[in-house]
């Protein structure tokens, strides 16, 4: 087994096809083949299906392409810091952030990591609380924000800011930001929330059990921007962050209030992997998104949030 097979198999594996991965790679279709098929030689089984539609993974071929990304991750990693220039920072960042929080984080933070470190290569992934944890956890991602997760020995979470969760409705709703809704008040609404595990739906669920408040769902879903889209079409109330609506109501799009009696708040830490070593350009990455963060706060671009940081 050698770099070119597990290249091979990662390209075949995102096209579904060996000519296409060999117009990828720019090599002869059965220069593809051969490689392929000495990978399975090796593991002494089949990692692909072949149908009609292309070429499908097996479990084993799944399993081979998970350890075969993260491999090839680290090794580039690896060239990139082991030949540095003096003094610059090389290297290849992945940085997981929460969709409430990619469009505000995502721009300015590789705008000026880009300004300071040119040589820098910044990866940027989007998804929930849960996916994010698992991918730093895999070695998918080198950083991430998460909500407050549980205790993990495989992480180092530093707590960032606390921010206000929101009853979100249509323009005549009648919610202001002035007036709280207490969260018994959820009972007669027609929510749609986010599936669970997602960070917030747990938060949420915790607080009615608590509180022995019964919510009425009309949908679930796992997409930020259905939830608004939904909310817009009059199909029911949503319950999201500050950050991920202010704009909206800022427009007149949409209207909201602060969930209160018990108040809603999430927490949101910077996770690091303990297991895995920080490069310079992981650190330099952190320490700018933790700049960046603490400055929407003190300059009230980040609505609800309080700083927690030191």
């Amino acid at each position: 087994m050698d770099i070119k097979q597990l290249r091979a198999l990662l390209v075949i594996a995102e096209t579904g096809s060996v000519s296409r991965a060999a117009e990828i790679l720019n090599i002869v279709q059965p220069a593809v083949s051969r490689q392929l098929r000495l990978l399975e030689e090796d593991f002494g089984t089949a990692l692909f299906s072949r149908r009609r539609r292309g070429m499908e993974l097996t479990d084993s071929g799944q399993l081979l392409v998970e350890h075969a990304r993260r491999a090839l991750r680290e090794l580039d990693q690896a060239k990139a810091e082991i030949f540095p220039e003096p003094g610059v920072v090389t290297g290849i960042v992945t940085i997981g952030l929460l969709p409430s929080t990619s469009d505000l984080l995502a721009v300015p933070l590789i705008t000026v990591l880009k300004q300071l470190h040119p040589k820098l290569t910044v990866r940027i992934s989007v998804g929930y609380a849960g996916y994010l944890q698992k991918w730093l956890e895999i070695g998918e991602v080198d950083v991430a924000l998460l909500y407050d997760p549980n205790p993990s020995s495989l992480l180092e979470v530093e707590p960032l800011l606390d921010e206000a969760l929101y009853l979100v409705g249509l323009p005549d709703a009648g919610l202001s930001q002035n007036c709280p809704v207490p969260l018994h008040d959820l009972e007669k609404r027609a929510l749609i929330l986010p599936s669970q595990p997602h960070g917030l739906r747990l938060l949420l669920d915790h607080a009615c059990a608590v509180a022995g408040v019964q919510l009425s769902i009309v949908a679930e879903t796992n997409a930020m921007s259905i939830q608004k889209n939904l909310v817009s079409n009059g199909l029911g109330f949503t319950i999201l962050p500050s950050v991920a609506i202010f704009k909206d109501v800022a427009h007149g799009n949409l209207c909201a209030a602060p969930i209160t009696a018990p108040v809603l708040q999430r927490k949101i830490v910077l996770a690091l992997p303990i297991t895995r070593r920080s490069s310079v350009a992981v650190r330099c990455a952190v320490s700018e998104l933790r700049r960046q963060i603490k400055a929407l706060v003190n300059k009230n671009c980040w609505p609800g949030a309080h700083w927690l940081a030191a």
